[in-house]
């Protein structure tokens, strides 16, 4: 008698199991995938802008270097989302350049190395951290709710200031930097997303997103508050020529400090991996962190060949997959090749370029604030009672919320302390290890009654107590009383064991 072989699992099947392997539709996963562009697109283009500025590069130089971003933007989403054997988390992950190093490659620039340096420097450490990768990982046993939901609430708030200067116009030198109509578009674009989240259908809500900047961009047109006229400006189709800017140098003194650069990026997208996890409730493991980290570096150390930067997991668009609810890695892989498509075809990268930073500001709102709002969720789950995690959350949010608040904070200390901490994400992750460690992995020395940093226990009646009231029972001036003001007695335990 033959045994039958059970079916294979259905798309649907699959997906109740692991939200982040749901297949979608060509056209859908594309359209989720634009939009995850569109949230990331003034990110991914400030390094370079920045970098090759710093560097002397104008026109067709420096649109060759932003170009180059999109392109290894999109590879190295593709390695992330898909993922090859030891590579890539296979998590709905959005690669970009990282901003953790802007600070670090416009020192190297500036010493006189000039970007064949900043290449030489981002191979090098990439590849080391590519060696440490797997062993970073382990350090998820210390990445409990309380260090996690630290990080992921410290990622949302330390992005609230990039939605804020988007929503001012994005150039502080701007003549309209600022200006009030700046801020009504903004507000405009944020209640678009409000009314298409409440009244539109399940595909138009998950959709607000990209609708809400597609209409808040024709109605700035309209206004003349968005100019199109670069669109044409440039070549249609561009490939980036590997090694455009000369061959790669390696200085010791720019390497030591893009490693410091790369654990930073290491501990970033740590936390990112923990984070899109959360929101998709995809397991997460140290073989999955070791994976996309993996991923991370691999892409790092091939993009300078590209003439690009350093590469790591971008924050606002997990929150983009806690808001769309659309947790696919499809449609972030989908992402991934509209990079690629705008790295090659410089015209599409300039129509979205168009689009004007105000109404980037309105989503940014909605996105950074949903990644906040994820970490407090996390934090929700974190036992209070008579441990020190208070004192752990309140002092790693602040701590890491320093250099947010304050940028200059660090400015006078050495240039690798700037890099560490000028970081809010990696300042809160840190001290939220560290203070784990101390409070909770060791015990050793740390108070049983942890006084004012512990929750206040929380009060509970005994069910006994509630059986015993009646209708209009009440409580007055610590006396129980029944529904005609008439006081209740309260009996002793062996009273009312005699009764």
């Amino acid at each position: 008698m033959s045994r039958k072989t059970a079916p294979a699992p259905t798309a649907v099947e699959q997906a109740a199991v692991s939200p982040e392997n749901q297949k979608l539709p060509v056209l859908t996963a594309f359209a989720y995938g634009f939009q995850h562009v569109l949230t990331m697109y003034g990110g991914i283009i400030a390094p370079p802008l920045i970098i090759g500025s710093a560097a002397g590069l104008k026109g067709p130089d420096l649109a060759l270097l932003i170009t180059a971003c999109l392109f290894i933007g999109g590879l190295a989403t593709l390695l992330q989302t898909l993922g090859i054997k030891w590579f890539g988390s296979r998590l709905p992950l959005v690669q970009g350049t990282s901003f953790a190093s802007v600070a670090t490659l416009l020192a190297i620039v500036n010493g006189g190395g000039g970007l064949p340096a900043v290449f030489g420097a981002v191979m090098t450490a990439s590849l080391i951290g590519l060696l440490v990768a797997p062993f970073f990982a382990k350090i998820i046993h210390f990445f409990p709710p309380v260090v996690t939901g630290v990080v992921i609430t410290t990622i949302g708030l330390s992005l609230v200031p990039v939605a804020a200067g988007w929503s001012l116009g994005g150039n502080a030198k701007a003549p309209d930097y600022g200006d009030p109509a700046n801020i009504g578009m903004t507000a405009l674009t944020l209640v678009i997303i409000m009314l298409l989240s409440k009244l539109g259908s399940g595909m138009v809500s998950r959709l607000s997103i990209l609708l809400s900047i597609v209409i808040g961009t024709v109605i700035a047109a309209i206004l003349g508050r968005a100019d199109f006229s670069q669109v044409l400006n440039g070549p249609i189709f561009a490939f980036p020529e590997p090694f455009h800017f000369g061959l790669p140098t390696f200085e010791p003194a720019g390497i030591i400090s893009m490693v410091i650069v790369v654990l930073v990026i290491l501990t970033e997208t740590t936390a990112d991996i923990l984070a899109v996890g959360e929101v998709t409730g995809a397991k997460v493991d140290s073989k999955r962190i070791a994976d996309g980290l993996r991923a991370d570096m691999l892409s790092s150390a091939i993009s300078p060949v590209f003439n690009g930067f350093t590469q790591s997991a971008f924050a606002q668009n997990v929150g983009l997959v806690a808001v769309t609810g659309i947790k696919s890695r499809f449609a972030v892989a989908a992402g991934g090749g509209v990079l690629m498509i705008l790295g090659l075809l410089p015209i599409l990268g300039r129509v979205v370029a168009a689009v004007p930073m105000p109404v980037l500001g309105g989503a940014g709102i909605v996105l950074f604030g949903t990644v906040a709002a994820s970490g407090i969720r996390t934090l929700s789950k974190v036992d209070y009672k008579d441990s020190m995690n208070l004192i752990i959350v309140a002092t790693s949010i602040a701590f890491g919320l320093v250099p947010v608040v304050s940028p200059s904070f660090y400015a006078k200390f050495p240039t690798w302390v700037q890099v560490i901490f000028d970081s809010g994400i990696s300042s809160a992750a840190i001290m939220a290890v560290l203070l784990n460690i101390l409070f909770n992995v060791i015990k050793r020395g740390t108070p049983k009654s942890p006084s004012v940093f512990a929750a206040a226990p929380t009060r509970m009646i005994p069910l006994v107590v509630l059986d015993a009231l009646e209708d209009g029972d009440r409580c007055e001036n610590g006396k129980i009383v029944d529904k005609e003001g008439n006081e209740v007695k309260v009996a002793t335990t062996d009273a009312a064991h005699d009764h």
